[in-house]
């Protein structure tokens, strides 16, 4: 579903989905990316003194979202969850980047995604700012469409 234009889209313009339903208003998502590991190989009988470069294994960073504090308390819940031996790897977890008109451009799928780390807000007086929690997602994989 990606488009082509010259322009960059802007990075404040996106929304996060948790099973197909806008999940609270998250101000920041983090650590979408994956590497492959390089392998270095040479056989014995090769006659060139060098190695050559083999792709290995694939590995996807976690991903961090971050909400303002609600009374909603399903992503602790979820957390909670895989702390008691049950993770619920079967969520889809999607972020969605949108255009000027609010229209979807680029959706990164998350893969087999549960919670490994959430966090609170920190709570200080005389601030204004709001109350921020975090929750990190492992990811087995990530999808664009």
């Amino acid at each position: 579903m990606a488009t082509q234009r010259t322009d960059p889209y802007a990075g404040f313009n996106f929304r996060v989905e948790i099973d197909g339903i806008t999940s609270a208003a998250f101000s920041e998502v983090s650590g979408l990316g994956a590497e492959i590991d390089v392998i270095d190989y040479r056989e014995g009988g090769d006659r060139v003194n060098s190695r050559r470069k083999l792709p290995g294994l694939h590995k996807v960073s976690n991903v961090t979202l971050k909400r303002g504090v609600t009374g909603d308390t399903s992503l602790f819940a979820w957390l909670r969850a895989t702390a008691q031996g049950a993770p619920d790897r079967v969520r889809n977890v999607s972020i969605i980047l949108l255009d000027e008109l609010h229209q979807p451009v680029v959706t990164w799928r998350l893969v087999g995604a549960w919670p490994v780390k959430w966090e609170g807000p920190v709570l200080k007086a005389g601030c204004s700012e709001a109350a921020i929690e975090a929750l990190t997602l492992t990811v087995d994989r990530i999808e664009i469409e």
